[in-house]
């Protein structure tokens, strides 16, 4: 379950950025995950759950906010909505797609106390 070790990074991140700003204390965080990522939301939960226990994270809320895959036509030069890798451009036709997001995860915004 490689949700376990995102969840370390994102505490790793937050501890790090609560000594350089000086906060103790996080009450909620909100991720921005891709739907491209191949990461499961719920097991996301959690592990985020388990992770950030005895921490100053413990108790925090976590909200997800999904990301749609969207992709750059190289044929047509538009950019599109895809639901899976290797998708047709729904103008062109072109598989000739170069994906632009969807496939990232990071903090988007923390609420620290």
């Amino acid at each position: 379950m490689h949700e376990m070790s995102l969840c370390e990074g994102v505490l790793q991140i937050i501890e790090t950025e609560a000594k350089r700003q000086q906060f103790r204390k996080v009450k909620t965080v909100w991720l921005a995950i891709g739907v491209m990522s191949g990461v499961e939301i719920e097991a996301m939960r959690f592990c985020f759950d388990v992770i950030v226990r005895n921490t100053l994270a413990d108790g925090a809320t976590l909200e997800i906010i999904e990301v749609p895959a969207e992709a750059w036509c190289l044929e047509c030069a538009q950019t599109v909505s895809i639901q899976q890798r290797y998708d047709a451009c729904p103008h062109c036709g072109s598989y000739q797609l170069q994906v632009t997001s969807g496939e990232e995860m990071r903090i988007k915004e923390l609420e620290v106390e």
